[in-house]
C-alpha cells in the first residue's frame, strides 16, 4: 500500500446537513468521488489523502488502521471513510481517496458532511456546494465518432469459440466484454453523466471514481455489503432485452424466467457466492429460485443473499477481496476462465467489472460491481459491455446483448 505522507496530525468536524441534501451536489470532478443507490451513499468533493493498494487482506487491514487513527480524531464515531474502486485484475492497484470533505447518507436518518485535515496547516476555506447542473442534451454521436474492439463480427466469433471450448469441459462459464471508443468532440462531464444516469436508473449504483481516467456508470449489481453483522450480496446474471411494447416486454420477462441457458448461467454465480460466503458466515440464506430484476433496458436473473457474519467479523474489504471476481463477470472456474478473457478480449478491462463503492473505520461498506459505465479521458470515452457464455450460448444473441448495453449508454453519453 502507498501510504500517506507527511500528515503530523489529523483534526476534523463533523457536521449535519439534513436529509434533503443532494449528494452529486458534493462531488466535485476534479478529483472527488460519488457513489450513491436511491439517495443513500457517499459523496466526495475534495480528497487530501490518495492510496493506491491491491486487493488484499494486508492492504485491508492498513487502510482499516488509516480509517481509525482518522476516526479517533473525529470522536470515535466509527464514520471516517474511504471511497474507490479496484480494477478487474486482482493483481492491480486499486484507488482509494481519503477526503478532506466528505458527506455521507448511508442510513435514513442522517446526513453528514466530514471535515478532516492536517491538522498543522489548518482547515482549508471548503467551498460552497455547487448545485446540480441543469441538463444539456447534445446530438447523437455519429458512426464517424465511434470505433468498437472487437467488431460485432469478431465479438461472435470469440463466442462461438469460448462456446467450444465450453463444450469440451475446459470451463462451465467465461464472461466476453467488448468496448466502443468514442471521440465525442466536446470535454465530457461526470458529473452531468452521472445525474442523468441516476435519473435514468435511481435503483442502480451510480458512481463517479478516478482511475486513469474517471470512471462513471449505474451498476444493477451488488457485490457485498456489510452492516454491523449483517451482510448481503445480489448477483445477476441471465438477461433479456426490455421492449416498449408491454405485452412483448411481458412476453421477454417470461421467457427468460423460462431459459434453461439463463437458469445455468445464473446457478453457476449463485453456488459460487453461497460457498465464498458460507465460510464467513453463522447463517446465510437465499432466495429459492431467481426473481426478475427489472431496468430501464434489461431483465436481469436475481438473487438476494442474506447472512450474519462469524466473531471475528470480517471488514467489507476482505469480503471483496474473497469474492472478486465473482462468475458473473470473470466465469468458472475461474482460472480458466480469466486465462480465456486474456486470449479473447483485445483490450485491457481496467477498473471495468471490477469493485466500486466505500468503507468506513467500523469495517461497514458497500460494493457494487463497476457495469454500465464508461472511462472517460478528456473529450474521448471508453464504453463497455459484456455478456456470460455458456454451453447454450448463441453468438448473434450475444453481440445483440451487448449492442443493447451500448446504445443505452451511448444515449446518456449525451447528457455528459
Amino acid at each position: 500500500m502507498t501510504s500517506p505522507e507527511g500528515v503530523s496530525r489529523i483534526a476534523g468536524r463533523i457536521e449535519d446537513l439534513g436529509d434533503a441534501f443532494d449528494l452529486l451536489a458534493a462531488y466535485d470532478p476534479g478529483g472527488g468521488a460519488f457513489f450513491e443507490r436511491s439517495g443513500l451513499g457517499v459523496s466526495m468533493s475534495i480528497a487530501n489523502i490518495s492510496i493506491t493498494a491491491p486487493l488484499s487482506g494486508e492492504s485491508a487491514r492498513e487502510l482499516h488502521g488509516w480509517l481509525s487513527r482518522i476516526d479517533e480524531e473525529l470522536g470515535g464515531t466509527g464514520r471516517s471513510i474511504a471511497i474507490g474502486t479496484f480494477p478487474f485484475d486482482r493483481s492491480g492497484r486499486g484507488h482509494l481517496l481519503l477526503g478532506e470533505r466528505t458527506v455521507r447518507r448511508t442510513t435514513d436518518r442522517e446526513t453528514l458532511q466530514i471535515g478532516v485535515w492536517d491538522d498543522s496547516v489548518g482547515p482549508q476555506r471548503l467551498p460552497s456546494f455547487e448545485r446540480v447542473i441543469e441538463p444539456v442534451v447534445h446530438d447523437a454521436f455519429t458512426g464517424q465518432q465511434l470505433r468498437d474492439s472487437p467488431s460485432a463480427a469478431d465479438y461472435g466469433s470469440g463466442v462461438a469459440e469460448a462456446v467450444d471450448r465450453i463444450r469440451t469441459g475446459e470451463l462451465r462459464k467465461v464472461v466476453l466484454a467488448r468496448t466502443i471508443e468514442v471521440d465525442a468532440g466536446r470535454e465530457l462531464d461526470a458529473r452531468r453523466l452521472a445525474h442523468r444516469l441516476r435519473a435514468v436508473n435511481p435503483d442502480a449504483y451510480t458512481f463517479v471514481a478516478p482511475t486513469t481516467g474517471i470512471i462513471v456508470g449505474a451498476s444493477p449489481e451488488l457485490l457485498v455489503s456489510r452492516f454491523g453483522r449483517v451482510v448481503r450480496s445480489n448477483p445477476l446474471a441471465g438477461s433479456a432485452a426490455r421492449s416498449g411494447d408491454p405485452d412483448e416486454d411481458r412476453e421477454n420477462a417470461a421467457r427468460l424466467l423460462a431459459s434453461a441457458k439463463d437458469h445455468e448461467e445464473h446457478a453457476i454465480v449463485v453456488d459460487a457466492l453461497a460457498t465464498t460466503l458460507a465460510s464467513f458466515c453463522r447463517e446465510l440464506s437465499w432466495d429459492p429460485v431467481p426473481t426478475l430484476l427489472e431496468t430501464p433496458n434489461v431483465w436481469h436473473l436475481s438473487t438476494k443473499f442474506r447472512g450474519l457474519l462469524r466473531d471475528p467479523a470480517p471488514g467489507v474489504l476482505e469480503l471483496v477481496e474473497a469474492l472478486h471476481p465473482t462468475p458473473a463477470v470473470a466465469g468458472e472456474p475461474r482460472d480458466a476462465a480469466l486465462g480465456l478473457i486474456a486470449e479473447l478480449e483485445p483490450f485491457e478491462r481496467g477498473s471495468y467489472a471490477g469493485p466500486v463503492g466505500w468503507v468506513d473505520a467500523s469495517g461497514d461498506g458497500e460494493w457494487a460491481i463497476a457495469l454500465r459505465c464508461a472511462e472517460l479521458r478528456g473529450d474521448h470515452a471508453t464504453l463497455y459491455a459484456g455478456a456470460g457464455i455458456v454451453a447454450g450460448s448463441r453468438p448473434d444473441a450475444e453481440v445483440d446483448e451487448t449492442e443493447r448495453k451500448f446504445r443505452a449508454f451511448l444515449d446518456a453519453l449525451r447528457w455528459g
